[in-house]
């Protein structure tokens, strides 16, 4: 059953389109990761969900209730939706202790005091927050923080949540044990959860499915490991994946052996793919992930010799920045490696791992 459903929501500010005609639906338990660069329109989405922005139009279902229709006139506000929001910023009432921040809520509402005790002593120790119930917020750490903005989100109970980028002003540690964190408090508490990033990282990591948005709408909404590796277009593809994936440009071939092999010419570069059915001639641009090339001794099938322009060793991995003629690659390589900048090196780029993308459309081709 879909808990969010959002049908061709639009919000223009001005002569800007922020959000285009966007259809989704978010089932039951779900954790959706709207993903996208900045301005593309995924916290305009959030915030029209939970009834902080009116759409321009369109439709909002939450658990089967109309609470926004453009047509219909119908618009329910925020307090009334039913959802949890976790901000950015925190939001966090300085003046007031972490117990009163949390039970803020719970005051509005008129429960007991008595129940409002208990519920926010039992989240407190539910978000290992155990302890710090008089410290005020400047007291306490970011993560700390986020952590008391969690809390105030679950003690009311919310059957959705809704998160914008909560992440982002945490320093890489501290992000890495939060996104452990909220993951783990979804599979907890299985509510239904939109949530919106700009990192991939967490994308990729948190999400049961990901809409990867680009200038107001939807790109490609899949399995977090479908959309890295069968992105739709050239944007998912190259806004997904760090480093970003490598791309020649080039046209179209059948090979001589092999029936109905594509191959890739571009830059007296021959490559051959695991594609078949495309016609000759066709511009195309072929991509593929800097962890899937491997360095080989000698030249062969598939294998480019280039300069190595840049070695960033990274622990247990170390990046390659190459270069052939005018092309330029990415390697990830899963291991600590010892070479020279300038130095002459062996590539190999498997025919399976090779997309295919139109060059005018951007589109994935189909491999069959």
């Amino acid at each position: 059953m879909a808990v969010v459903e959002v049908r061709n929501l639009t919000k223009v500010f001005g002569e800007v389109v922020a959000v285009d005609d966007v259809s989704f639906a978010v089932e039951e338990s779900n954790f959706l990761i709207l993903l996208g660069p900045s301005g593309c329109g995924k916290t305009t989405i959030l915030r029209m969900i939970a009834g902080l922005e009116i759409p321009t139009s369109g439709e909002i279902y939450i658990k089967d209730r109309l609470v926004f229709s453009s047509k219909r006139g119908i618009f329910v506000p925020a307090r009334k939706r039913g959802v949890g929001l976790v901000f950015q910023s925190y939001a966090l009432w300085p003046h007031m202790t972490v117990f009163e921040n949390i039970a803020f809520g719970l005051k509005v509402k008129r429960l007991k005091p008595a129940d409002i005790k208990e519920k926010v002593e039992s989240v407190l120790d539910f978000m290992k927050l155990e302890g710090m119930a008089n410290r005020y917020p400047q007291e306490m750490s970011g993560g700390q923080q986020q952590r008391v903005a969690l809390a105030r989100m679950l003690v009311s109970a919310p059957d959705i949540f809704l998160m914008d980028e909560p992440l982002s002003n945490l320093d890489a540690k501290l992000r890495l044990e939060m996104r452990a964190d909220i993951k783990n408090l979804h599979r907890e508490t299985g509510a239904t959860t939109v949530y919106v990033t700009h990192d991939q990282v967490e994308g990729l990591t948190m999400a049961s499915e990901i809409a990867v948005l680009n200038l107001g709408i939807i790109e490609q909404l899949e399995h977090p490991k479908k959309v890295y590796h069968l992105p739709s277009s050239l944007f998912v593809a190259d806004f997904i994946g760090s480093p970003t994936i490598n791309k020649i440009e080039g046209v179209t071939a059948l090979a001589a052996e092999g029936e109905g092999i594509v191959e890739i010419k571009s830059e007296n570069i021959l490559l051959s793919t695991s594609y078949r059915q495309i016609s000759p001639g066709r511009k195309v641009v072929a991509a593929i992930r800097p962890e899937n090339i491997s360095l080989v001794t000698a030249p062969g099938k598939n294998t480019l010799q280039v300069q190595v322009n840049t070695v960033l060793p990274a622990g247990a991995e170390t990046i390659l920045q190459v270069s052939c003629r005018e092309l330029q690659f990415n390697i990830l390589l899963t291991r600590e490696i010892d070479l020279e900048v300038g130095e002459k090196i062996n590539i190999y780029l498997p025919p399976e791992k090779i997309l295919i993308f139109d060059r005018n459309s951007a589109e994935l081709l189909a491999s069959n």
